[in-house]
């Protein structure tokens, strides 16, 4: 039960980090591992897999995404046997009650709820890819998992390179016991970045004596573009010429191929951030005429293509475009992305780890833990779309990214190029290749399911000590520890200023006080005098005709103006265009005047367009003419009787005569800008402290409202809800309730539940409904979301999001027995993968709904399940 008799297993020497992290685990302590992608931590992951069957203890090895479950589970097979090794991913269960099981995260935390039995003799848990505990969305489950897990089972945890493992680490030892934090920052195979630029592949870094830096030839030319590129267009706009002479220096998708093939750098993968980018630089490819195998390697591309499919109908093929994704592979080409079928992308990930596929254009997805080892890797943009904008991708980002170059075993460096990037420069693209390490932070917080299935076995006081456990609360108590120590250091610094502020002759508390008030005084009657002026100008400005004169007071536009028309800004600011004596024209505004403007004289504007020439020249003569008188400004407004009583009750203070008056005043001035920062962080501990625990208490509010919690125990419908993990939760559970769901034939069933998992994505058409009992049921559902989304609001929550029916009629048909084609066309937005993983959420969601819900409907339910899982949607994926 030795490492060492572990590492026979493996046809390479294990690094020292592999082996640190192993001991520990043979120590019985937990493991923390941060190494870049590439490194080989899995091999600690599958370390406490082998202890745990050797010792006769059951290993759950986890992983964010089925994907890599499924490719995981393979692997184990291969190596430990298939009655050994079990697969529960939601879509499937194969020999989940085996010794050692993949599976998603979801699916244990799932299990850990409900006090599932197959939990029994569990001794290692793996949590690969850990830094996904900061997923917006999904995030919380790994917190759940570590925090939930029973005391004896050991966690070996597996993330890319993170620059606060140790506050992660400290984390984990305080929730879970002795745990070492193992960090690597060695690639085994080194990586050398490179940019290309037209047709030129520039080393990114070059040699200094013994430091690294950008290298200069490529800076020369990046400043050598025009810099107004870095403006990009508007909406609808075109791009400047500027901005397409730097694309023009940005290599060609086709000759980045061609130039790898050359330069003997491929297996490689590009990372384009769009479906249709990859579909579109592969079809470019196969029309270019771009071939990168011979006779014997599209032999077997063809055989193993042909296989993976051989579940699907002919026609489904069609639908799917097969012979013309399969040509693309028999020439070494191929895409990667969700919107592929798993078959597909299983096939393009089998072809390529033999190197028989040879150039991948992927979407960012295929970074997140996929094995597909490359020896370059081309990022054709750096910056990406999160959802809501675009913005330059981190050095994190980067790091996941450019991971996957370099084969263990097969290349001594791998490659990361990155392409000539129009509207970023030269030493931010450096900059990013140089970034190494990024922070995880914590997205915890409790949701209606989480809220019940913690009062299912705990107490409230009990269930928020649970939550108060999470990285989340500890990393908001590490801050209130900073913060606290600041308004501590802040108060001793005043105990020492009020020292040095203090007079002989007086009470400076009581003197600054009235100073205080004088000046809030005079600041109040200022701030009001500008806003009068303001107005007043305003006005002015409004009513002034066209050929009035005026004199700019402020400014570079002072001087005489001549007003040609009024316009009215964004806000209906006035704002006059002038026509200046140099012949210009230009628009004023309110700040232009210290008071309001008078008129000085008066010229003939002809009628005309302003911008002519000879109209302005035409003002202009006239103004040169014009000898205008400076107007009269206005008297100064008499300080009110109070403010001048309080500035004579200060200056009859005896603090006033003293000599060091102004050196008490400095301290004073300290004083009070340390106690309002001081005050300020209060605010901010106040704030935070307890955090979670107030949003699990408006939690129980609305759920004690709706009838699931009641005095801090759950109720029968309570009971319902804790069995349905679904972002959506509370409404399915309020659906089955209310009985929205009761009398919907089974393709209907189908059609509502979508509403619950989809997500239209923009530019697909408006959904519709196939029937009115779906429209009907479909109202009824918005209505339960408009009453807890009000709930929420209330109590500043946002947990629920809105239904979307976009998918409805979709699965409906497909329900219906409708064929692929029929349901998703060749021009259709929707890609046939898509439409795979929504149907595989909606037959999830339709299995859970059947666990609690009546047995008429629960039939139903197993009914369409049966429907909607069936053809392109059943194969692939183990």
């Amino acid at each position: 039960m030795s490492i060492e008799g572990f590492a026979r297993e493996y046809d390479f020497p294990f690094d020292s980090f592999q082996r640190e992290a192993c001991a520990a685990l043979e120590a019985g302590r937990n493991a923390l591992v941060c190494a870049p992608t590439g490194a080989g931590k899995t091999v600690v992951g599958e370390y406490a897999v082998w202890r745990a069957l050797q010792t006769g203890g059951k290993a759950f090895y986890t992983t964010p995404l089925k994907a890599l479950s499924n490719q995981k589970f393979g692997d184990f097979r291969q190596r430990h046997g298939p009655e050994r090794i079990g697969l529960l991913t939601g879509d499937n269960a194969v020999n989940g009650e085996a010794p050692a099981v993949v599976m998603t995260t979801e699916v244990l935390r799932n299990m850990l709820y409900e006090g599932s039995p197959t939990l029994d003799g569990l001794r290692m848990v793996v949590l690969d890819e850990v830094h996904f505990l900061q997923d917006r969305y999904r995030g919380a489950t790994w917190e759940e998992v570590i925090i939930h897990l029973p005391p004896s089972v050991r966690i070996a945890a597996l993330s890319a390179t993170l620059s606060n493992a140790g506050q992660f680490g400290d984390w984990l030892r305080s929730v879970r016991g002795p745990t070492d934090v193992v960090v690597e920052q060695v690639r085994p195979v080194p990586i050398e970045h490179r940019y290309f630029v037209g047709d030129t592949l520039f080393e990114m870094f070059v040699r200094d004596g013994r430091a690294r830096k950008p290298n200069p030839a490529v800076r020369r030319i990046d400043e050598g573009v025009p810099r107004d590129a870095r403006r990009r267009p508007g909406r609808g706009g075109a791009r400047p010429r500027s901005y397409r002479r730097r694309s023009a220096y940005r290599p060609d998708r086709v000759d980045v191929v061609r130039r790898l093939a050359a330069e003997g750098m491929l297996p490689a993968i590009t990372f384009i951030f769009s479906r249709a980018g990859c579909q579109d630089a592969v079809r470019r490819c196969v029309e270019a005429g771009v071939r990168l195998t011979d006779a014997t390697e599209r032999k077997e591309i063809r055989r193993v293509a042909n296989e993976r499919v051989a579940g699907l109908r002919d026609d489904d093929l069609e639908a799917l475009g097969f012979e013309t994704w399969r040509h693309a592979l028999e020439r070494g080409i191929a895409a990667h992305h969700a919107g592929m079928i798993p078959a597909f992308k299983e096939t393009v990930e089998a072809l390529f780890a033999r190197a028989l596929v040879k150039a991948v254009f992927a979407t960012e997805t295929l970074a997140l833990g996929i094995n597909m080892p490359a020896r370059t890797v081309v990022i054709e943009r750096l910056i990406k779309f999160n959802g809501e904008r675009h913005e330059l991708m981190t050095p994190g980002d980067h790091a996941q990214l450019t991971g996957r170059a370099g084969r263990r075993g097969k290349d001594e460096v791998g490659f990361g190029i990155t392409l000539f990037q129009p509207d970023v420069p030269f030493e931010r693209v450096a900059s990013l290749a140089e970034g190494r390490s990024y922070p995880i932070a914590s997205s915890f917080r409790p949701s209606y399911n989480m809220a019940v299935n913690l009062l299912a076995s705990h107490s409230v006081e009990e269930a928020i000590r649970l939550l108060n456990l999470s990285f989340g609360q500890f990393m908001t108590d590490a801050s209130l520890v900073q913060l606290t120590n600041k308004i501590e250091h802040n108060e001793r610094f005043v105990a020492g200023y009020r020292e040095r502020a203090r007079c002989d002759l007086g009470d400076v508390d009581e003197y600054w006080a009235l100073a205080t008030k004088a000046r809030a005084m005079r600041d109040e009657r200022q701030v009001e005098a500008r806003r009068s002026r303001n107005e007043r100008v305003r006005r002015a400005l409004s009513a002034l005709p066209r050929g009035a004169v005026l004199k700019v007071q402020r400014g570079p536009r002072a001087g005489l103006v001549a007003v040609a028309e009024v316009r009215r800004g964004k806000h209906g600011e006035p704002q006059p265009v002038v026509i200046t004596a140099d012949r210009r024209m230009q628009r004023l505004a309110v700040r232009d005047f210290v008071d309001e403007p008078a008129i000085v004289g008066r010229v003939k504007v002809p009628a005309g367009d302003v911008r002519d020439k000879g109209l302005r020249h035409a003002v202009a003569q006239q103004l040169a003419r014009v000898r205008a008188v400076d107007a009269p400004r206005a008297a100064a407004a008499a300080v009110p009787e109070p403010e001048a009583v309080l500035r004579a009750r200060l200056e009859a203070h005896a603090v006033w005569s003293c000599p060091d008056r102004r050196e008490h005043e400095t301290w004073l001035d300290r004083i009070e800008r340390l106690d309002a920062e001081t005050a300020r962080l209060r605010a901010r501990v106040d704030r935070r402290g307890g955090s979670l625990a107030r949003a699990f208490q408006r939690v129980l509010e609305i759920l004690e409202d709706l009838g699931y919690v009641h005095e801090g125990a759950v109720t029968d419908r309570g009971a319902r809800l804790a069995r349905i993990y679904n972002e959506s939760d509370l409404l399915v559970a309020l659906a089955v309730d209310r009985g929205l769901l009761d009398g919907l034939e089974p393709p209907e069933l189908a059609a509502v539940a979508s509403c619950l998992v989809y997500e239209t994505r923009i530019g697909e058409p408006e959904a519709i409904f196939t029937g009115e009992r779906e429209r009907r049921a479909f109202r009824s559902l918005m209505g339960i979301y408009r009453d807890v989304a009000a709930r929420e609001e209330e109590r500043s929550l946002a947990l629920v999001r809105e239904p979307d029916p976009g998918f409805a009629w979709r699965v409906h048909r497909w329900a219906s027995g409708e064929d692929l084609a029929d349901v998703v066309g060749e021009q259709d937005q929707l890609l046939p993968g898509d439409f795979v993983r929504w149907v595989k959420q909606v037959w999830d969601l339709l299995g859970q709904i059947a666990g609690v819900a009546s047995e008429d409907v629960a039939a139903n339910c197993r009914t369409a399940a049966r429907a909607i899982y069936r053809g392109v949607v059943s194969v692939g994926s183990v």
